[in-house]
């Protein structure tokens, strides 16, 4: 997905980049550190390669990602995020902050422990 021509507020914006199940979870977890594309799918459960791929290149279109190439062989790809993609995580952690709050009003502090999120 490119940025469009025209919007009717600047949230359309920040809702293209983000939008999606995927998205806000690779931000948050690339939030975490560089990571290759075996270790992001291993970390993000229920992803498929070919899904994480889609939306990192869009990601990368929006300009939160960049990927970095080593020489040599194995092939080695590491991506993290930009300056613009550390900005965003900002929104992203608030996001996480009121999914904390609203799973433990609904009394599921067992599975934030499990998470390790509280």
């Amino acid at each position: 997905m490119k940025v469009r021509d025209s919007y009717t507020c600047p949230l359309e914006l920040t809702h293209d980049i983000i939008r999606g199940k995927w998205k806000p979870i690779i931000l948050w977890q690339l939030g975490k550190g560089a990571s290759s594309l075996s270790a992001l799918q291993n970390d993000i459960v229920g992803i498929g390669q070919k899904m994480l791929l889609q939306h990192l290149g869009e990601l990368q279109d929006f300009g939160m990602v960049q990927k970095k190439q080593f020489e040599g062989y194995p092939l080695k790809v590491e991506y993290s995020l930009t300056d613009k993609g550390k900005r965003m995580l900002n929104v992203i952690i608030t996001m996480q902050e009121i999914g904390i709050e609203l799973m433990k009003e609904d009394g599921k502090e067992d599975f934030l422990k499990n998470k390790g999120l509280i």
